[in-house]
């Protein structure tokens, strides 16, 4: 019968390795997203520590400009702009990672890029390198209408002549094609008159201006990112970057926790069958178990791809190179494990379940065998380049390799100490028992030499008879020899000599061995 106790402790076990099994199953959900939220990362500080490409600033050095009190709002808005194309630079590459796509938008203005590139802000580069695309971003104006005009003013005339794509506010952005059409249909009305009155310059104006509006409603494009926005990441560039990895290891942990939610139940399902077969549980517990595995796994991979992407992007940034070398492997995703498993083993010790000793041991256990399955899963991704698959094996690997490592260790040491405590108390027993097997034995030799001397003599002469008898070729004398034996030992003689045997051999009774 299992005891409670027992099946507390299986269930602690199964629920370790559930965890280590997600975290291994986050593996690629971490890496993509965790790399995503890099470039939010990179947005911030500005630099890009892996490429070592360094913005001429970013939104830490842009928050820290210096602001003309008379000119203030114009100042702010300058500078919101630029905050903008480092966010936009971020969240354009963060979603085209997150999509698997190559590409990639780089802002011009980069440290050793010699002068600013007075037409394009971003270009856009094929996963080669190659440019495939330019974009100038255009935070200005009060409103749409004013966006418009200043759009459609001589001064950005150079932008649409070097077919640049213009981001604009996402707020702005249909706001400004609205009035674009308006104006469109406002100077289609003039040209109509003015074809109908005979002003061809007149008509030749209003068909450059239409040209003009119709070159702007093609060339605009939504920059997804709000003037509000803009104006956060320049007056709160920490919150605004907050928000932004926030967003993305949010949607790490949605696309997770489907997954965690599929792998847990299908593992409960099968394990909750079998124990309803072997009677150990009804079916409505068995449902609810499975409700309950489903839900707790869902739970722990949103956290473990929300906690990991975030981490992960955090490590792929830093200044040391051993750290991004880490972030390459599912060391982010483990951590979270790693605090998960943690928290189990203080709490069952705060609660007075386990010893201080066995909470070190459990902590010991679980940390190497987590920073193992770490590793492992990265390897298991690389063997099996099958998403979830191959680091959720890796992980379970690695765990139960290094767990069992550390087991037979902290055997062997528990061995050792108890060897040195027991050491004196059993040489003093073994002192005294090699006396008394001393004693004993001695008394031993004496019984056994006193009980055997007799038989050995006894042995000795009916060897020697035997042996004379065969030489003299006499079977009466060689019998006696080995007859004389027999009675020593204490058995029965059957025939005495050769003619008693010989008589018997003729008649009908039976031989006793």
């Amino acid at each position: 019968m299992v005891t409670d106790d027992k099946k507390r402790k299986k269930n602690s076990k199964l629920q370790t390795y559930s965890n280590v099994a997600q975290s291994g199953a986050a593996s690629e959900v971490v890496q993509r997203y965790g790399s995503a939220i890099k470039e939010h990362y990179v947005a911030y500080s500005g630099v890009d520590t892996e490429t070592g490409e360094q913005l001429k600033k970013g939104l830490k050095d842009i928050a820290n400009s210096k602001v003309n009190p008379e000119y203030k709002d114009a100042n702010l808005k300058q500078q919101a702009g630029f905050a903008a194309e480092n966010k936009y630079t971020a969240r354009q590459n963060a979603e085209r990672i997150i999509n698997k796509d190559g590409s990639r938008v780089h802002n011009t203005d980069i440290k050793g890029s010699g002068d600013y590139n007075e037409l394009f802000d971003h270009i856009i580069t094929d996963n080669n390198g190659n440019v495939i695309g330019q974009e100038q971003m255009k935070f200005v104006g009060s409103d749409p209408k004013a966006a418009l005009d200043k759009l459609a003013s001589q001064k950005f005339q150079k932008y649409f002549d070097a077919d640049a794509t213009i981001t604009v506010p996402s707020d702005y952005y249909q706001g400004i094609i609205a009035e674009a059409d308006k104006s469109i249909a406002s100077f289609q009305k003039q040209l109509e008159r003015a074809r109908a009155d005979g002003n061809t310059e007149l008509a030749k104006e209003l068909e450059a201006k239409i040209a003009k509006y119709e070159k702007i409603k093609t060339s605009v494009k939504d920059s997804g990112i709000s003037n509000d926005e803009a104006m956060e990441a320049r007056l709160h560039p920490v919150i605004s970057t907050a928000k932004d990895v926030i967003k993305v290891a949010h949607r790490a942990g949605v696309e997770q926790a489907k997954y965690g939610a599929a792998i847990s139940g299908s593992v409960s399902l099968v394990r909750n069958f079998v124990a309803v077969v072997k009677g150990e549980e009804s079916a409505d517990e068995a449902a609810l178990s499975v409700v309950k595995d489903t839900g707790q796994g869902a739970a722990v991979s949103y956290a473990t791809a929300f906690a990991g992407s975030a981490i992960k992007g955090a490590m792929q940034n830093a200044e040391s190179e051993a750290i991004q070398s880490l972030a390459h492997t599912n060391l982010a995703a483990t951590l979270v494990t790693v605090a998960l498993e943690s928290g189990k083993s203080l709490g069952k010790y705060i609660r007075g379940e386990i010893d201080g000793t066995e909470c070190l041991e459990e902590l010991g256990e679980k940390g190497t065998g987590l920073l193992s399955s770490a590793m492992f899963a990265t390897a298991g991704q690389l063997l099996i380049p099958i998403p979830i698959v191959g680091g959720m094996i890796g992980s379970m690997v690695g765990y139960a390799f290094a767990s069992s490592c550390y087991g037979e260790l902290i055997g062997a040491l528990k061995e050792a100490k108890l060897a040195h405590e027991e050491r004196l108390r059993i040489e003093q027993e073994c002192a005294e028992a090699i006396a008394l097997i001393r004693q004993y034995r001695a008394e031993m030799e004496v019984a056994i030499s006193k009980y055997l001397s007799d038989y050995v003599e006894a042995f000795s002469d009916a060897f020697n008879q035997m042996n004379t008898a065969i030489g003299l070729n006499d079977i009466d004398g060689f019998m006696q020899g080995a007859n004389s034996i027999t009675a020593k030992l204490g058995g029965n003689v059957q025939f005495e000599n050769y003619d008693e045997f010989d008589s018997f051999m003729k008649s009908d009774l039976t031989l006793k061995i």
